[in-house]
């Protein structure tokens, strides 16, 4: 008795969970692994249900999706809002460091509500694409918009502009780059078991880097994203100077980001003296959106 009882106390405390949600008795080995399931669904879900989300909408008949109804980019967007929180979850709790549980839930939901209040906006804002309106101008300078009766209706649409690419983007994007960077301070080993990024990795690299491309200019979140990669940085080199260096999921993370931050900058010279979008994204930080060269440079084209 004494045997099982000693056996059942031993298994127990292996067991025990961690104020984030991990088990004590998880080998770190495992969790420093290349995550190459879960780099491959985000990367896969980020290009199919965000990226391709406005792209099927343009290419699927207006028909098949009345305006006063969903489109398929919505349904997209739904599944996206419900699939990256739970990756993102699955991310964390591969971490082996301990987190708090508290941190990472007020994340997923504050992500989820941005997420969701994008959803709405954007879902209105494809539906004036159809009706002429202009990515490019603000709101007041579009056709449709500006001869509305009763003028306060551009209030109105002002205050969604606000929700879709202001609200929603902040909402959205801000937890999902702490998440990020909470998992990446967990990605440092000792210095003496530095690993190497295996060939997949280097392979999701380029996808994963031009994703997050297009997530910063379209979101216009080039300041976030520049605390995030500084941040980062400086973590590296911290960590560094005590002995430790990064597994191969943090080096993901660090070149993933390295790479973005080098396309953001190619893509802001490619159209640095573009007189129009200078006028629709004035201010220290120029970085104009992707969807708004369409608008004016390749539709108009067409």
């Amino acid at each position: 008795m004494g045997t099982v009882r000693k056996r059942k106390d031993v298994r127990s405390t292996t067991q025990t969970s961690t104020p984030g949600g991990l088990k004590e008795g998880k080998s770190h080995e495992g969790n420093q692994r290349f995550h190459s399931d879960l780099w491959c669904c985000l990367t896969l879900q980020n290009w199919i249900l965000d990226f391709g989300r406005p792209i099927v909408m343009i290419v699927l008949p207006l028909d098949w999706f009345p305006l006063n109804k969903p489109s398929a980019g919505d349904y997209f967007h739904m599944a996206y809002n419900v699939i990256t929180p739970f990756l993102m979850l699955k991310l964390i709790e591969r971490s082996p460091r301990p987190l708090r549980r508290s941190v990472v839930y007020l994340c997923i939901i504050t992500f989820v509500m941005g997420a969701s209040i994008h959803l709405v906006g954007d879902s209105i804002n494809h539906r004036l694409i159809l009706s002429g309106y202009q990515l490019h101008l603000s709101v007041r300078e579009n056709p449709i918009i500006k001869d509305l009766k009763p003028t306060s209706l551009i209030d109105s649409f002002e205050l969604l502009y606000y929700y879709d690419e202001h609200l929603g983007h902040l909402m959205w994007y801000i937890p999902f780059f702490i998440i990020l960077f909470i998992y990446f301070t967990g990605c440092f080993i000792k210095a003496e078991k530095q690993k190497t990024m295996p060939v997949f990795g280097w392979l999701l690299l380029g996808p994963s880097a031009l994703y997050y491309w297009y997530l910063v200019t379209e979101g216009q979140i080039t300041e976030l994203f520049l605390l995030t990669f500084v941040a980062m940085v400086i973590m590296g080199i911290y960590q560094r100077r005590e002995g430790h260096s990064l597994d191969s999921n943090g080096l993901f993370l660090l070149y993933s980001f390295t790479f973005t931050l080098l396309m953001v900058g190619l893509w802001v010279a490619f159209l640095w003296d573009d007189p129009v979008l200078r006028k629709k994204y004035p201010g220290l930080v120029y970085v104009p959106e992707p969807w708004s060269y369409y608008t004016l440079h390749i539709k108009r084209d067409h």
